[in-house]
This record gives structure tokens, sequence and C-alpha cells, in this order.
């Protein structure tokens, strides 16, 4: 079976938000749930790993991460 993308997710504290998704993207949630679970032997809730996905589908986005230096503001101190 090959590597799955996602390995672990992080504990942090969650902000709620509510979506409404395609089914056949809810199915594919789902299989991939099933899928990790095989994998790590930890049985997984399909909703925590939207977040994990989206965060990785950006952080492998060249362009948002180039609009995304660009358009950086000033943290305090800097300057």
């Amino acid at each position: 079976m090959p590597k799955l993308k996602i390995e672990t997710l992080l504990d942090e504290k969650p902000v709620k938000i509510m979506a409404e998704l395609p089914a056949a993207v809810h199915r594919d949630l789902v299989a991939y749930a099933e899928a990790l679970a095989r994998e790590t032997g930890q049985a997984i809730e399909p909703t925590k790993l939207i977040a994990p996905m989206l965060a990785r589908f950006m952080a492998a986005d060249r362009g948002f991460a180039r609009s995304k230096r660009i358009h950086r503001s000033p943290t305090v101190g800097d300057g």
C-alpha cells in the first residue's frame, strides 16, 4: 500500500466552521480515514482530516505561498 500523505494530526485548539461537501468528496474522505486507520492502527474521525488536508494543499501551492509572502503584514518589532 502506498504511504499516505497525511500521517499525524496535531492536537491544536480548533476553530469551528460549517461546510457542505459533495457526496463523492465525503465518500472519499471516509475511505481515506479508513485507509489511514489500517495504516496506523488508530481509528480517526473523517472530519478530523479536513484541516490537515487543506493545510497540505495550501502549503504545496507555490502561487499561494508567493502571494502570502508578498502580502504578509509586518509583525510587531519589525522595521
